[in-house]
């Protein structure tokens, strides 16, 4: 399993790569491995707002559909429409050409609440 140590993760396996005032959000490599083989992405409008812990995606493998949370609260300011046409793109890249939305991050202290890759990889640990 790989991490990305620019990123900060959540429990629910999303994954926030800050950038000033704005995040890159998408699933992490742990998460796609569980899912399989990813077959579609819904992704929410842009200029919708979201509060942390709230669905704002969906992905569908051959196995089954998961809900994609929001990490910290924030508004969409872009979307990675390319995934529509490659959602494969989310098992092959998940830190990279799979992010799911760019956002305006609405309280940057809950960035503070997410774990570090060290501490993300730990919490994988003890899910085994």
């Amino acid at each position: 399993m790989k991490t990305d140590p620019s990123c900060r993760y959540s429990t629910e396996h999303e994954w926030l790569r800050v950038e000033g005032e704005e995040g890159v959000i998408g699933i992490t490599d742990y998460a796609q491995d569980q899912l399989s083989d990813v077959v579609y992405v819904e992704l929410p409008e842009v200029g919708e707002t979201f509060q942390r812990g709230q669905v704002f995606a969906t992905v569908e493998s051959v196995k089954a559909a998961s809900d994609v949370y929001m990490p910290v609260s924030g508004r969409i300011l872009e979307i990675n429409e390319a995934l529509e046409d490659s959602p494969e793109w989310v098992n092959q890249d998940p830190y990279g050409k799979a992010w799911f939305v760019r956002i305006a991050i609405l309280d940057p202290s809950e960035v503070d609440d997410l774990m570090d890759a060290p501490a993300y990889e730990a919490f994988i640990e003890g899910l085994h």
